[in-house]
């Protein structure tokens, strides 16, 4: 690592919000790597901390770990990524999340139709499952998960 380009755990913590220990998990699973120096501290390169930034966002918006540690295989060794490389890595959550948003909003909408509703109409009630005909599809909420009584 050329020298200067290096930050201590403790700088890394500091400019990433991220406890020591949760820095240290990162590294165990793979996600950032360290080198050690005469003493034997862990340093890293300061690309590491948008690494971080990245693990820490990806992490809020449900993507697990397994899926981010794919993610960060895409970047390259040995230099710091460039804005193209993030934007390969973006553009491909960028559908997932664009599903997911989507999903959420149909959610939203079906659960404003059955909160407080007091189910006048038991025919059209997207939480009515007469001899749970619903449970052929898999498990959960069928009809909210946006299955249809008829194609059950």
């Amino acid at each position: 690592m050329p020298l200067g380009r290096e930050i201590s755990i403790g700088q890394l913590a500091a400019r990433t919000g991220l406890a020591v220990s949760a820095i240290r998990y990162y590294e165990t699973e793979g996600l950032i790597r360290s080198e050690r120096n005469a003493g034997g501290h862990r340093r890293f390169e300061r690309s590491v901390i948008r690494r971080l930034s990245f693990i820490r966002i990806a992490q809020q918006f449900g993507f697990s770990l397994d899926r981010i540690r794919t993610e960060l295989a895409a970047l390259p060794e040995g230099r710091t990524p460039t804005r193209q490389d993030w934007a390969g890595i973006g553009a491909g959550l960028r559908a997932e999340l664009d599903a997911r948003i989507e999903a959420l909003v149909a959610m939203r909408d079906r659960l404003d139709g059955c909160i407080g509703c007091g189910c006048l109409s038991l025919e059209s009630c997207a939480l009515y499952n007469p001899e749970d005909k619903a449970a052929k599809r898999g498990a959960g909420p069928r009809y909210l998960m946006g299955d249809r009584s008829e194609e059950i």
